[in-house]
């Protein structure tokens, strides 16, 4: 089936829009019409080979959209289903039958190889060429994308399907390490460190489990305004590396019970954890370069601190991220107030955007070759796909539309491009 797909041809290349060829469904396999996807820190480290993923390679792993056809022995979805797709797991493990799949023994295989289980790839070139494929199970940064029984979720069809995809990594990571993971009781204190996506998402699940203190620490004041709009009670701009103190400051002197570290910063996680209370806990989340170090006082963890390492939320997806759309159609998960539309007239920023921590605000589309494109959250890029080559445009003279025209002037270096 010929398919359009932003391409990695090499490391730290731009996302190339090219035509490839998907094979059909194999058994186990749900081939779905994609409606958007999520640009996660993941991607982009892959791209920079921060994990050794074979290049070229088709990358994405926050998909969501509709099934068009299921392989031989599905039983859990079928045609026109809305899903959500997430990382892939073999279900045959020890992690796996103890109900924690995010830990599987074959994780890295099964999520990282650029291939199936069995080593091929379901993505080819005209010429018959491979391209790596099957990214977390999915590959999603294209039109269609071949997906397992394993790693799709079956969600209401009722829900706006066009926001649901960064439920399969980041915002389920960010909720599911509080609300999964750490798991805080009703009145107590928490501070999560990086107000992007993940760490927004780790916000409004703090609100839900009834932390009454909830502090989000981040260097970009926008950012921190948004962490409030979602249940922040208390804001830090650590831009002064004070962190520590006026944690304590805002605990009687004792430090928070819980942290949560998304920035993958060794000096960050090193604050996270001194500013725990006694026989507080500290959830790593940030991934970093393999090899990454961090420096820790010993006498501090001596007293019953902790620091435990989570992945996508220690959930299961197929439970979890429906409980979040749940949530999110209560009111009570504003996830949407993290996902904008900016207008980028044919060019993706790969990064820029997150690296620098701007909040994005413009509502608008940009429709490129049916492989419309890009939309933003506070903190991480999100491609959206739909047909056709209409531009839709912010308001003009509005601060949205103002934000919008500083992401299009990056157009003379872009991170996405067509072939």
């Amino acid at each position: 089936m010929r398919i359009t797909a932003a391409l990695t041809e090499t490391k730290g290349a731009p996302f190339t829009l090219v035509p490839l060829e998907l094979d059909a469904p194999r058994p186990g396999e749900v081939m779905v019409r994609m409606t958007s996807a999520g640009v996660c820190h993941t991607d982009l480290i892959v791209r920079d080979q921060w994990y050794p993923v074979p290049l070229p390679a088709v990358l994405g792993h926050e998909g969501a959209g509709v099934v068009e056809a299921v392989g031989d022995g599905v039983t859990y979805v079928a045609p026109g289903d809305h899903v959500v797709l997430t990382f892939h797991s073999c279900g045959g493990c020890r992690m796996c039958h103890h109900g924690r799949p995010a830990y599987c023994d074959r994780f890295f295989a099964y999520n990282f190889s650029g291939s199936r289980d069995d080593g091929s790839t379901p993505l080819h070139r005209a010429s018959g060429d491979e391209v790596h494929g099957a990214f977390f199970g999915q590959s999603a940064f294209a039109t269609y994308a071949l997906a397992t029984e394993r790693n799709v979720v079956r969600v209401d069809p009722a829900a706006p399907l066009d926001l649901l995809g960064p439920l399969g990594c980041g915002i389920q990571t960010g909720a599911g390490g509080v609300l999964n993971s750490l798991r805080p009781p009703a009145g107590s204190s928490i501070a999560v460190f990086g107000a992007g996506s993940v760490g927004l998402s780790g916000v409004m699940a703090a609100v839900v489990a009834g932390c009454t203190t909830i502090v989000a620490v981040d260097i970009n004041d926008q950012r921190l305004e948004l962490a409030e709009e979602v249940g922040a009670t208390h804001v830090i701009n650590g831009a002064d590396g004070n962190n520590v103190e006026r944690l304590r400051e805002l605990t009687a002197g004792l430090g928070v019970d819980y942290t949560v570290e998304t920035t993958a910063v060794p000096a960050v996680l090193r604050q996270a954890v001194d500013a725990l209370n006694q026989g507080g806990t500290c959830g790593l989340i940030g991934a970093t370069a393999i090899g990454t170090e961090v420096s820790l006082d010993m006498s501090v963890l001596l007293f019953g601190r902790s620091v435990r390492g989570i992945v996508e939320g220690d959930s299961v997806p197929q439970q979890f991220i429906p409980k979040l759309v749940d949530l999110y159609q209560q009111g009570r998960f504003p996830f949407r107030q993290t996902d904008q539309d900016v207008r980028l007239r044919g060019h993706q920023p790969g990064g820029r955007g997150l690296r620098e921590g701007h909040r994005p605000e413009a509502r608008s589309h940009l429709r490129l070759r049916n492989l419309p494109l890009v939309l933003f959250h506070a903190g991480a890029e999100r491609f959206r796909w739909a047909a056709g080559e209409r531009y839709h445009a912010a308001p003009q003279g509005t601060r949205a539309a103002a934000v919008a025209r500083r992401y299009t002037s990056w157009s003379s270096s872009p991170s996405i491009r067509t072939a």
